[in-house]
């Protein structure tokens, strides 16, 4: 069993374990028991409480980035790798709809995932073929992630098989979030060059900013 085959087992426990009993009862050792994994390479692959989330959470990056599409706009780009995101997720549903309504009550790691969540946005503008680089760069991930979270709001809600509401949904917050893109700069959702004038107005930043983590469970 390689390391990737390890890790993926331990994660689909904590996750399976998470959804049948909550996830206060989850930690890797937990996992591990339930799916016959040698203890001791789970401490050394494991050895804090949040690194099974930063795991899955470098997985469902792996799996969106890998095949992304590199052809089309950046709108269209962004949709499939987005998209390809939230397919990882679904391989795990029942384990991520408990993750995010326990959030709610642990504010710490609610504000954990968040962090966590804007760095996996910066690699999803990289993937798509925008730079997540400098001030732009950063307005970039912070708006994407309010992107994301809107799917993830409609995610948590969709019980189709092709996921179509989430489609929807991401396609709109895409559409808004480049119409406001466009109002830092008419050459697209990100630009190559920075214009010192170039400075959010307050409604560009209200929409810019991350969401609080308990709103992606209501």
């Amino acid at each position: 069993m390689t390391d990737d085959d390890f890790d993926l087992a331990l994660i689909g426990a904590a996750f399976a374990l998470g959804a049948d009993e909550g996830w206060r009862k989850v930690n890797a050792a937990a996992a591990a028991r339930d799916a016959g994994l040698d203890l001791a390479q789970a401490r050394a692959r494991f050895p804090e409480r949040g690194s099974v989330l930063k795991r899955f959470g470098e997985f469902a990056d792996a799996h969106a980035l890998k095949g992304a599409l590199q052809e089309g706009s950046v709108k269209d780009r962004l949709f499939d790798i987005l998209l390809r995101r939230f397919d990882f997720l679904q391989t795990h549903r029942q384990g991520v709809v408990a993750l995010m309504r326990v959030l709610p009550l642990e504010p710490v790691w609610g504000a954990w995932l968040a962090k966590e969540t804007l760095g996996s946005m910066g690699w999803m503008l990289e993937g798509a073929g925008v730079s997540s680089r400098g001030v732009r760069g950063e307005l970039a991930k912070r708006g994407l992630t309010v992107v994301w979270a809107w799917g993830m709001r409609t995610w948590l809600r969709d019980a189709s098989e092709d996921l179509s509401a989430t489609m929807a949904a991401i396609d709109v917050a895409l559409a808004r979030a480049d119409q406001i893109a466009s109002k830092l700069n008419r050459d697209g959702f990100v630009p190559e060059t920075e214009p010192a004038e170039a400075e959010p107005g307050p409604g560009d930043a209200d929409f810019l900013i991350v969401p609080a983590p308990d709103t992606l469970g209501e």
